[in-house]
């Protein structure tokens, strides 16, 4: 159990160090919508790449952030049942629905990353008046997918470890401690 235990913190350490890192984006996209407005309004002279440097900066925000965001447990979920069962039974239901969960996020994984190899192949641009290279941006989709992949299956082993009522080293006995979460 020690090295499944060991996959777990790492996998959950390295998205927490990658979601914090990713989070930052947020400050470059409001920077540059403030210097688009002020060039805008104020000097009357609109840039011609800020808002979609900010649209793909967001792009990569949004898909890179999901490995944190389950680490945190911050996904919207539907509570009509899941709130009223008792641990073990919520720790079965989420077992049974992550079947849905892998479909998804492996379809996505396979097939953006199949988009993204054809993106960098191509060094595929933007074909705007900046035509900025998207490869970047469309290399971050098999990327995200895969931590949050990963992130999805340490969920599924602390689910069958409460299900089962196996011994591990829960995120919120690591963050009592003072750890990284």
């Amino acid at each position: 159990m020690g090295v499944l235990t060991a996959f777990m913190r790492g996998v959950t350490r390295l998205n927490d160090v990658i979601g914090r890192g990713i989070a930052l984006i947020v400050f470059a996209m409001f920077a540059f919508l403030i210097m688009e407005v002020a060039f805008r309004y104020l000097f009357n002279s609109p840039t011609v790449w800020t808002n979609e440097l900010t649209q793909m900066l967001f792009g990569v925000y949004a898909i890179m952030s999901g490995g944190y965001i389950m680490a945190h447990r911050g996904h919207v979920n539907v509570d009509l049942l899941h709130s009223h069962l008792p641990p073990r039974g919520r720790a079965v239901l989420d077992i049974l629905t992550s079947v849905i969960f892998f479909i998804f996020t492996l379809a996505l994984l396979y097939f953006g990353f199949s988009m993204a190899s054809e993106s960098i192949a191509s060094w595929e641009t933007s074909y705007s008046a900046w035509n900025p290279p998207i490869w970047p941006v469309k290399a971050a989709i098999p990327l995200g997918t895969g931590l949050l992949v990963l992130q999805g299956i340490v969920k599924l082993l602390e689910d069958i470890a409460v299900a089962f009522n196996l011994s591990y080293y829960t995120p919120e006995e690591e963050k009592a401690e003072g750890g990284p979460l």
